[in-house]
Formats: C-alpha cells, sequence, structure tokens
C-alpha cells in the first residue's frame, strides 16, 4: 500500500511534477548533520510561504482579520447564532498546513477568545505489520511537497487559496492551488422539543462548521487534513486516508494479509497510520495554561443500592505521557479567562476510535503533555538537534519537567488491513479527535432569547 515510488503516479487534476524516487529503507537512518543545517528553514519564519487567495464565490462583506497576519493568510468565518471564527494559516516545508492564533468568538463576547496559537500535523507514522517497511510520512517521506491541486467542485461555495510550497521540487511552479476554506452542514447544532401538554414551539438549529482542509500525496496514499469549527465552539481535526492500494504490494509479506481480487492470490501488507497533532495552547492569550487528568471510578452499591461513581480531578503539574480510558480525560485551562459565571475557562480533549500501535515508544501513550521547546516539533524523526540526550521522538521529551507553558501531543491510530472494497479508489478511513469548550461560556452560545434566563437552578 505504502510503495514509495512514483513511477505510477495517479492523479485526477493532470500531471505531478515529481521525480522517480527510489523506495526507502526499511527503516531510515537519521542524519543529524543535515538536520541541523535544514533546520532554521523548517521552524523559521522565513520558510514559512503561502499565495494569494483565488475566489470562487463573492466574498461577503469584510470582517476584521486574524490577529498576527495580513488578508491573504487569515481565515474569518460567522456561523449561525453570530459566532465568528478567526485564524492565521501557513505552510511548512514538512508539517504542511499550520493554522495561528485561532479565536472564538461567539455572539455575546466583546472580543475574541484565543484558544490555539499553533496547530499542526505532528507525524504520520507507517509501520508495516511484516516490519519489512516503517515510514514517517511527514519528515520522511515529502508529505508536505505532496500538495495536491483542489479541483473547483470540491470546494463547494468557499475559496480555494494558493499555497506556496517551500523548496517545490519544480521551482518553476511553487503554488498550488491546494487549501479550501468553506462551509458544510453538520446538521443539529442542538433540539429541545416540547413537555407533554406544552405548545410552544421545537427550538432546534442546524449547524454548519468552518471547514479548512488540504490533500497531501505520499506515494499511493491521499491524506485529507480537515479542520473543522462549530458555532458553539467545538473543534474537530482528522486526517482521512484515500487514495489507491499500490500494486506492488500484494505479495503479504506479514503472511496474514487480506486477500484482494479474485481467489486468494494476491495479499495486501496490513500496516498501521499513526497519526499525531501538536497544539500550542494560547487559552485568552497566554501560554500560561494548566493541564488537569480526570478520572472517575465506579463502585458496587449495597443491599439493595446502585453502585456509586466517583470523579477525581489531579493537576498534571510536570509532563506527561497519558493513557485514555472510558472514564479518563483532560482538559487544558486558562489561568488568566473566566466565563461569566466566573468559572475557568478551558478544553477538553476528546480523543476519537484508536488502535494503539505498541511497537515504538513514542506511540505507546495517546496524549503527551510536554514544556514548549521550540525544537520539539515532530513526534517522531524530529529534523532538528534538540541537544545531547534529548532524542528525537516525543516520548524522549517527557522528563518531569515542569507544565508552565503545555504543549500537547494527540496521537490516533488506525490498523489497517485492507479489503476488496479499497479497490479503486480508496473509500476514505478517518482518524482524529474533538477539542470539546468547557466553561468558555456560560451558556450555549447558540441558546435562544428566550431560554436565556435558564442559566443554573430554575425556579
Amino acid at each position: 500500500m505504502h510503495e514509495r515510488s512514483f513511477r505510477r503516479a495517479r492523479v485526477h487534476h493532470g500531471p505531478v511534477r515529481v521525480p522517480v524516487r527510489p523506495p526507502v529503507p526499511a527503516r531510515r537512518a537519521r542524519a543529524r548533520s543535515a538536520a541541523l543545517l535544514a533546520a532554521p528553514l523548517l521552524l523559521g519564519t522565513a520558510a514559512l510561504a503561502a499565495g494569494p487567495a483565488a475566489a470562487q464565490a463573492a466574498p461577503a462583506a469584510p470582517a476584521p482579520t486574524a490577529a498576527g497576519c495580513s488578508t491573504p493568510y487569515s481565515i474569518t468565518q460567522t456561523l449561525e447564532g453570530g459566532t465568528t471564527w478567526r485564524m492565521c494559516w501557513h505552510y511548512e516545508a514538512n508539517a504542511g498546513l499550520v493554522l495561528d492564533n485561532v479565536s472564538y468568538q461567539p455572539k455575546g463576547e466583546p472580543r475574541p477568545i484565543q484558544v490555539l496559537t499553533t496547530a499542526k500535523l505532528a507525524q504520520i507514522h507507517v509501520p508495516y505489520d511484516d516490519g519489512g517497511n516503517e515510514y514517517d510520512d511527514l519528515t520522511g517521506q515529502s508529505f508536505a511537497q505532496g500538495l495536491q491541486t483542489l479541483d473547483p467542485g470540491e470546494c463547494p461555495g468557499g475559496t480555494i487559496k494558493a499555497v506556496k510550497v517551500p523548496g517545490a521540487w519544480d521551482p518553476q511552479h511553487p503554488y498550488v492551488n491546494g487549501l479550501c476554506v468553506t462551509t458544510r452542514a453538520r446538521g443539529h447544532a442542538y433540539r429541545l422539543g416540547r413537555y407533554p401538554g406544552e405548545t410552544t414551539r421545537i427550538q432546534q438549529v442546524q449547524g454548519k462548521d468552518l471547514l479548512v482542509y488540504t490533500v497531501n500525496k505520499t506515494g499511493w496514499y491521499e491524506y485529507i487534513v480537515e479542520w473543522r469549527f462549530s458555532a458553539d465552539g467545538t473543534m474537530n481535526m482528522q486526517v482521512g486516508a484515500t487514495g489507491t492500494l499500490s500494486p506492488a504490494d500484494y505479495d503479504a509479506g506479514d503472511g496474514r494479509g487480506w486477500p484482494i481480487g479474485k481467489g486468494a492470490k494476491d495479499y495486501a501488507t496490513s500496516h498501521s497510520h499513526n497519526v499525531f497533532w501538536r497544539l500550542n495552547f494560547g487559552l485568552d492569550g497566554s501560554s500560561a495554561n494548566r493541564v488537569e487528568q480526570f478520572d472517575s471510578t465506579t463502585t458496587p452499591g449495597g443491599a439493595g443500592q446502585a453502585p456509586r461513581t466517583k470523579t477525581v480531578r489531579t493537576p498534571v503539574a510536570k509532563e506527561l505521557a497519558g493513557d485514555a480510558g472510558p472514564t479518563r480525560w483532560w482538559r487544558v485551562v486558562s489561568n488568566v479567562g473566566k466565563n461569566k459565571d466566573g468559572h475557568p475557562r478551558s478544553y477538553e480533549i476528546v480523543p476519537g476510535r484508536s488502535s494503539k500501535y505498541t511497537g515504538r515508544a513514542f506511540t505507546r501513550h495517546d496524549v503527551y503533555f510536554t514544556e514548549y521547546n521550540k525544537c520539539e516539533q515532530f513526534a517522531s524523526n524530529n529534523l532538528a538537534n534538540c541537544g545531547t540526550g534529548a532524542g528525537d521522538s516525543v516520548d524522549r521529551w517527557v522528563n518531569g519537567q515542569p507544565l508552565r507553558h503545555p504543549i500537547a501531543w494527540v496521537n490516533i491510530g488506525y490498523h489497517h488491513i485492507a479489503r476488496d472494497e479499497d479497490q479503486e479508489p480508496m473509500p476514505v478511513h478517518w482518524q482524529g479527535f474533538q477539542l470539546a469548550p468547557r466553561d468558555v461560556t456560560a451558556m450555549n452560545p447558540l441558546t435562544p432569547p428566550e431560554l436565556s434566563g435558564h442559566n443554573g437552578h430554575v425556579e
């Protein structure tokens, strides 16, 4: 599936200007000298570039742009209920799309509430079940170089922005119309029906999300990198893998691959996709956030009594490698901002379904919290040298430092056992997580006026 030669580039929008690349060894040697030379370009703003938007629809009335960027690099969208999301964007040579200064302003809030300073992919790690191949797609397989041109039909009602790819393989054509900014229906934002005997109207709203996405081709895969923002303050981050099964990978090197095609002749080798995100929170404009872990335990009741559940909050004062569970969750809390009820604003990390891969130390945990270090950018095969003994993966950076400026790393795994339906093209399989607002506002920001008094105890 993950054949790295581009001898057979399958595209739907014209030729891809990329050279033929030889297969990568099973485990890349990580050349520190070359990485050090490249580090300033990979991490510095001088290498971050983008291009002007190619408008597809008449723009709405101009709204204030996000802080810290000019109009071409700014995204502003007002959704139902008057909620406005603002953010900046840039494109890095390895991570691809990066969102900056992400803020959320519900109706009634006097100013934008900053949530994230930066948010980006931090790795797509792809090990094969037979142990013969293992890839770090972002830092080892030119993920960012594979930015795809989007067809106008892929961004209905929105705008496709031109992106300048740093270090483009074809320096004569560095710009790619590859960033879609649009809105997409998501169904019910809420619903509140009538109680028996009431004649009041049903309260319901159909919501839309701000959708920001790119498509990056790596080998035979095409990764759809989506960022969704809802009017109630929820954010959804997910990666969808599509493309095609590699025609050179029907030998089932793991000895257990799934039969593809007629009979039992071709077997596609099973493999994993371990996707990491790096989140630099900046709640209320401050990097001095705190992290809390919550655990609930249920104990049997006595004779004739129901079981009881107790939830315990534990401050995470030092760096942490955490494992999710059915009753465990984390939130990042503002140290400076409170909602109108006087409660500290926070965002809860809600992991999606994940198949944990235990073959590498950095994939053995679901969430990492590390103290900010500019050098630490990728969850594995980090390209910059962060010092003697620092290692090049996120597990090595959890070493007991106090958390004063926490960085959250979220790991969501997917074990891909191919099937007949993956031919061709392969249906998208998604993996991701959610950031859910917790006490960011005093009530649901979409609450209709007639229910606005229902805050707390109602007589």
